[in-house]
């Protein structure tokens, strides 16, 4: 029987290694690939093409929210489980509608980890009991989405817009992305002006009160 695959998604590497001694004590499923960030994780995805992917919702580079959307666009039969120290509504909510298949808090047991695996590879979703009761607290109070000034953001926008949270400047995000200072500096006036945000401190502010930090 072929084992399902999963690749880590987190930027601590203890929070991996715990991981994956779990996982590959099983007989079933074992890990195939670690990403350290969003980015990295993307380009895991494309050269593994993992069953599962566990993705932290707070990473560097490319946050969890960003990274889980473009692997639901570019592989969506790839299942995600998101990793969270937190109870956030306003993401557990966005991630739900965006395809995301399971959400456990960090303190899950190791069983319910197992479990999560195994359920949404078989197509099943699954929530710890933390992310369940905030999903039903949502759909209570009947949630609804305005329009999403992010949503008119296009790729590279988010990831410079996450870079310049994380206090790097042109010059340092020119040489993450791989692109000269210059197309940095065009993407953060085009981001600014799709956000109507009129100085850096406030882009930092707005950005950060979205957890892109």
């Amino acid at each position: 029987m072929d084992k399902i695959s999963v690749l880590l998604a987190d930027d601590h590497r203890l929070v991996r290694d715990g991981l994956k001694t779990i996982i590959d004590s099983s007989n079933d499923i074992h890990v195939i690939g670690e990403a350290s960030n969003g980015l990295e994780a993307l380009k895991k995805v494309e050269e593994l093409r993992p069953d599962v992917v566990l993705l932290d919702i707070s990473m560097p580079n490319l946050n969890g929210m960003e990274t889980a959307r473009r692997i639901k666009k570019e592989h969506p039969a790839i299942k995600i489980i998101i990793l969270t120290m937190h109870e956030e509504q306003e993401y557990s909510m966005k991630m739900v509608r965006m395809g995301v298949a399971g959400y456990l808090v960090k303190d899950s047991t190791a069983g319910e980890v197992m479990e999560a695996i195994r359920s949404v590879y078989n197509g099943k979703a699954f929530f710890s009991p933390q992310i369940a009761k905030v999903l039903a607290e949502s759909y209570r109070e009947a949630v609804t989405d305005t329009e999403d000034p992010y949503e008119r953001l296009n790729n590279r926008e988010r990831e410079i817009l996450q870079l310049i949270t994380e206090g790097h400047t042109n010059k340092t995000i020119a040489s993450i992305l791989c692109i000269s200072p210059k197309t940095v500096d065009n993407h953060r006036t085009n981001l600014m002006r799709k956000l109507n945000i009129h100085s850096t401190a406030d882009l930092v502010r707005w950005s950060t009160k979205r957890g892109l930090s």
